[in-house]
Parts: structure tokens; C-alpha cells; sequence
């Protein structure tokens, strides 16, 4: 029996999918998806219904966080600043990141957590293998199980679980195809809501990890050769 709630961040993208598929084997799933004025905003909300839809999330919550666009500081939600090329072997935090977001979204879930008592909430941070954003690595997620600990209502237990942080993206792809995950309804591009653009560092990624895996990536790219 699946009793205990999991929260799941579903952004809509591969690796919050993979997180719906584990989660999904020993709880009931609340859906939680932040809008911030990022570019492919709509795309990625779609995703977050489709992959709800598909896992029957016994509750879904979408939160507008506008002020991470004014804000800004981050090519996603600034249409100044660009979105670079892939560079997989940089070693800096690139524009791309949008500063201390996933403090902010795991600050909500755990607002939302609490009133719905919820177990675990799931992180798809990926560490070794990624972008490289500060938020996305196990010492900040055990910091926040911390903050967890000491803000919230006696008799609170819920903790944040990253089960793919210290995971290669291909082996986040083998998971998923083990869990039979449905990859053709998550979103990773950047820049694009109708196809995968195929050159930012996200849709790098994730095209590494398919042909690392030795699978083909279901989603649409502009350059369809990219995929293969």
C-alpha cells in the first residue's frame, strides 16, 4: 500500500522524471512545478501536466515566482543575456544558472509538505554530471535537510532525497528505461517551446546520455542528425 506522500519538483524535465519514477514506486506523488518567467516556461508546464497525468499525482501545485525573473541574473529568464552553445567541458557556473532558485522551490515545498504531511520530497539535483550549479550539489541538500529540521512544526518529518545526485546522466537514462519512464513527455531545451533546439548545454546533456546509454531520445530536435 502507498500511503505516505512524496513530493515530487517536477520541472518537467528528464531528471525530475526519473525522481516521479522512483518516487512512484513506494509513494503516493504530489506534483509541484515552479513558473519564473523562465523562456520555455509554457513547454515546461505542459511537461509537468503530461508526466502528473501519467504517474495520477494525487496533488499537483503550480507556483508563479516572479520576482526570479526581476530579479534576473540568469540567461533563462533574462532575454538580454544569451543563452550560450554547449561547452561540456567548462568548468565555470554558466549563465544559464538562476541564482539560488532551488532554495526558493524547495523553500515552497516544504511550506506544502507540511500542510499535506508529506514524507520525502524528491530533488533531481544531478552533481556529477551537469552544468555544475552550486544548488544542485549533496552538500547543499544535506544543509537544507537541516533547515528542514530546525523551521518547521514540531512533530514535522520530512526530508529532502536527491536519489540521482551522484549519477552519470546516462545512467539517470538506463533508470528511467528500467522504470519505463515516459521520456517523450519531458522538456530540457532552454531556448525552445516547439522543438529541441539541440545546441544549448541542456540539450547537450541529455543528448550525451542517450547515446551513452545507447538509446534514442524520444523528443524532437531541430537537427534530427543530433539525436542519433
Amino acid at each position: 500500500m502507498k500511503s505516505e506522500i512524496a513530493i515530487v519538483l517536477a520541472s518537467g524535465g528528464m531528471d525530475s522524471l526519473v525522481c516521479a519514477a522512483i518516487a512512484s514506486q513506494t509513494h503516493e506523488l504530489a506534483f509541484l512545478h515552479l513558473n519564473y518567467g523562465q523562456r520555455t516556461e509554457v513547454r515546461e508546464l505542459k511537461a509537468f501536466r503530461e508526466q502528473a497525468k501519467f504517474y495520477r499525482a494525487r496533488h499537483e501545485l503550480v507556483v508563479n515566482v516572479e520576482y526570479l525573473k526581476k530579479i534576473g541574473g540568469s540567461s533563462l529568464t533574462d532575454e538580454r543575456i544569451p543563452i550560450p552553445g554547449a561547452d561540456l567541458s567548462r568548468t565555470g557556473i554558466p549563465s544559464s544558472y538562476v541564482p539560488f532558485r532551488n532554495a526558493n522551490i524547495l523553500s515552497i515545498a516544504v511550506s506544502w509538505g507540511e500542510v499535506i504531511e508529506a514524507e520525502k520530497i524528491f530533488f533531481g539535483a544531478v552533481e556529477a554530471d551537469s552544468s555544475g550549479y552550486p544548488d544542485c550539489r549533496k552538500e547543499f541538500v544535506d544543509s537544507f535537510n537541516k533547515v528542514i529540521e530546525c523551521g518547521t512544526k514540531p512533530g514535522t518529518s520530512m526530508t529532502v532525497v536527491a536519489p540521482l545526485i551522484g549519477m552519470k546522466k546516462s545512467e539517470i537514462v538506463r533508470k528511467g528505461m528500467e522504470l519505463d519512464a515516459p521520456f517523450e513527455l519531458s522538456w530540457s531545451c532552454y531556448s525552445r517551446n516547439d522543438v529541441a533546439c539541440g545546441n544549448c548545454e541542456s540539450c547537450a546533456l541529455r543528448l550525451r546520455a542517450f547515446k551513452e546509454a545507447g538509446a534514442r531520445d524520444p523528443i524532437p530536435y531541430v537537427e534530427e542528425t543530433r539525436r542519433m
